[in-house]
């Protein structure tokens, strides 16, 4: 036995993937209207955010949400933008690798977290403090609103178990 087929249960020759799941039900289609306020609330949600910044909220928000079909989207919008893997990669683990993100992004990242775990009931007052030092007052309710937006996005994607993978870069349909 290798150390593949005793630690994985398969040979070194056993390449095959598990099948793709099947989603629950197509929830656009069934509820467009929804669907399309969605995209309108996105859309607002994202004037004034800095397009780098948006993606980096949108990725960590679905780690934390466990949202396949998301993290498959952002990730692939953040590297076609021009984002480096690194930081893509590097986000999970962010608060023991803050020198790869400027101040501003960890605040950004750090509220992102609190909005979307809310442990405690509540965002932290030092958390909002720290993300009103780097944000004007404008800003803040805009990244407030596109942490809040992510997370509803996050919510469909999760619950009708959208399938992650064939997404392409700039394709929102």
């Amino acid at each position: 036995m290798t150390s593949n087929e005793s630690t994985h249960g398969n040979t070194a020759a056993d390449t095959s993937y598990a099948p793709e799941h099947t989603p629950r039900l197509p929830w656009a289609k069934l509820a467009p209207e929804v669907y399309k306020a969605m995209v309108r609330l996105d859309a607002a949600a994202r004037q004034g955010v800095d397009p780098t910044l948006l993606e980096l909220v949108k990725i960590r928000a679905s780690q934390l949400n466990h949202c396949a079909f998301c993290l498959d989207m952002h990730t692939k919008d953040a590297l076609a933008a021009g984002e480096s893997v690194e930081r893509v990669i590097q986000l999970s683990a962010w608060e023991e690798s803050q020198h790869f993100y400027t101040e501003r992004e960890l605040a950004a990242i750090e509220l992102t977290e609190a909005v979307t775990v809310l442990t405690d009931g509540f965002v932290p007052d030092e958390v909002y403090e720290k993300a009103a030092k780097h944000f004007d007052e404008s800003e803040l309710a805009q990244l407030i609103a596109a942490i809040t937006v992510i997370n509803a996005w996050n919510r469909f994607g999760v619950t009708t178990r959208m399938v992650p993978g064939h997404y392409q870069p700039g394709d929102h349909t």
